[in-house]
């Protein structure tokens, strides 16, 4: 396809950019250009080479082939350090923070400010970290350790980490991955700042509705290839999805319609102090229960006690009027409990074994004995067929996968462990609209084989097209039940912003 739009004099130029990866090419032939003051979004399904095209720009990679200009001139980016000193800043989905050392420490790295030549100016380190904390509405210590933040605080402080070098070219990937909605919007209201004082913004993302909202441009890879580049305005949602998958696919989950059997589980005044309280619910037999709620509302957290990962202090669990009495994640898994973290890469996946290893990496812990290499073989390939996983090999190590297809891996995991309980904590964070459609399947499948299924998500037409109930949690504590037919996304919505005392 030919472009429609020509800008003068972009801020950044690639031409003819390639880089592959054991023969296989992850970019081929791309061209792509920013502009000073434009918004320019950069959509493919996961694995389309929208991740390695920007690391080429942020210098990760130095053996790719092609041309980069920037404000006309051609450069080399070979390292972190050379795009950083050209002005390129990248936001990474997976952050890069050190949890063990201060917010300031973070943001400053590198460029502490000293005075009488070699101490440590503690007053100037505090201020500019607070000047660009206040810039994406983040109010707290710049001494405060970054493990002591929630994941959608450091994912501010890591916007607010690449502004404070004051880039000309900022990548965002997936920024909004751990923002609520109020948050979003605090962070669109930055972008547009910086639109107006002459940034050029790269913006990657699955959510539509966002893409749409802040954009000016939109380019589409599509297997390693650019597909084309227009306009915003020139795409509806309908055809920009066509043009990243190459067919017809809907976005949104396919609503289901059964009604649930017996009640298995029940869970009674589950409590864990400073986190939630006097959690009581039940699932039947093929039900899907959606848990929703703004950031910090303590779905995380109830969720990994539930599974034995974290402690709790009080509260009764039974599965099939058997007690579960709790103990560790081992434990939870001979009991039938699934869990799948929202943080794949850091809790999820052992990125540097196969993905046959990560697969059965549940299972091994649940029986304490080694799986039969012929059966953990077999049931990897009926679950990479399942999922579609893409590439289907068993071999592959799990960091050599797209995003999309390492949460097939992830999924893989625990479906192995054929659960009673499957717990989802943000099955689709961060995936495209063909990786969602598989796994919203395979949840229904998980349903209508009369498992319970407990759904954790921040997308709203996910969690109301899955779900056959959702509870509302706020502030460590279930505020109020909403059920099929009743429940909308404005209604959840409001019922999770509600103050005390109102649901």
């Amino acid at each position: 396809m030919t472009d429609n739009l020509t800008l003068a004099a972009p801020v950044l130029q690639m031409t003819g950019i390639a880089k592959s990866f054991a023969n296989t090419y992850a970019v081929r032939g791309v061209d792509f250009s920013a502009a000073a003051g434009e918004v320019h979004a950069l959509m493919g399904e996961n694995g389309a080479g929208k991740s390695t095209l920007m690391k080429i720009l942020a210098g990760a990679f130095h053996d790719y082939t092609g041309e980069i200009r920037l404000h006309g001139r051609a450069v080399q980016l070979h390292s972190p350090a050379h795009a950083k000193a050209a002005g390129i800043e990248m936001i990474y989905q997976e952050l890069s923070l050190v949890p063990q050392v201060s917010i300031a420490e973070n943001m400053l790295a590198g460029r502490l400010p000293v005075k009488r030549g070699f101490l440590l100016d503690r007053a100037a380190m505090v201020a500019e970290t607070r000047h660009w904390l206040e810039k994406v509405g983040l109010d707290c210590d710049p001494l405060l350790r970054v493990d002591g933040l929630s994941p959608h605080e450091a994912q501010r402080v890591e916007i607010a980490k690449a502004l404070s070098n004051r880039p000309s070219i900022l990548v965002m990937d997936e920024p909004t991955s751990s923002l609520s909605r109020r948050e979003v919007e605090i962070l669109f209201r930055l972008i547009r700042e910086l639109k107006a004082q002459g940034l050029a913004v790269i913006y990657i993302s699955h959510h539509l509705p966002e893409v749409f909202a802040v954009s000016d441009r939109c380019t589409v890879l599509r297997d390693g290839q650019r597909i084309v580049s227009r306009p915003i305005h020139e795409f509806t949602a309908v055809s920009l999805v066509e043009l990243m998958v190459g067919r017809s696919v809907t976005e949104s989950a396919i609503p289901r319609e059964h009604e649930p059997g017996e009640v298995r589980l029940r869970v009674r005044q589950l409590t864990r102090k400073g986190f939630f309280h006097r959690l009581n619910f039940e699932v039947r037999a093929g039900e899907v229960l959606g848990i929703g709620g703004l950031a910090g509302a303590g779905r995380s957290e109830f969720a990994r006690s539930l599974c034995g990962i974290d402690p709790v202090d009080d509260g009764e669990v039974d599965l099939d009027g058997k007690a579960y009495p709790g103990g560790d994640l081992c434990d939870a898994i001979r009991a039938g409990f699934a869990y799948l973290t929202e943080d794949r890469k850091s809790e999820g996946l052992a990125l540097f074994n196969t993905a046959l290893q990560n697969a059965g990496d549940a299972v091994i812990a649940g029986r304490r004995t080694l799986l039969p290499a012929a059966a953990a073989r077999e049931g990897f390939a009926r679950l990479a067929v399942e999922l579609e996983l893409l590439p289907p090999e068993p071999q592959r190590q799990a960091v050599q996968f797209s995003g999309g297809n390492q949460q097939k891996v992830l999924l893989a995991k625990w479906l192995a462990t054929n659960p009673e309980v499957c717990i989802l904590d943000e099955p689709t964070r961060g995936v495209d609209v063909g990786a969602k459609r598989v796994i919203h399947e395979a949840i229904a499948r998980l349903a209508d084989r009369g498992k319970c299924v407990i759904l954790l998500s921040s997308d709203l037409p996910e969690l109301v097209a899955l779900s056959d109930r959702v509870i509302i949690m706020r502030k460590g504590r279930f505020v109020g039940e909403q059920r099929r037919g009743v429940f909308t996304e404005d209604s959840i919505l409001l019922a999770a912003n509600a103050e005390d005392g109102v649901s």
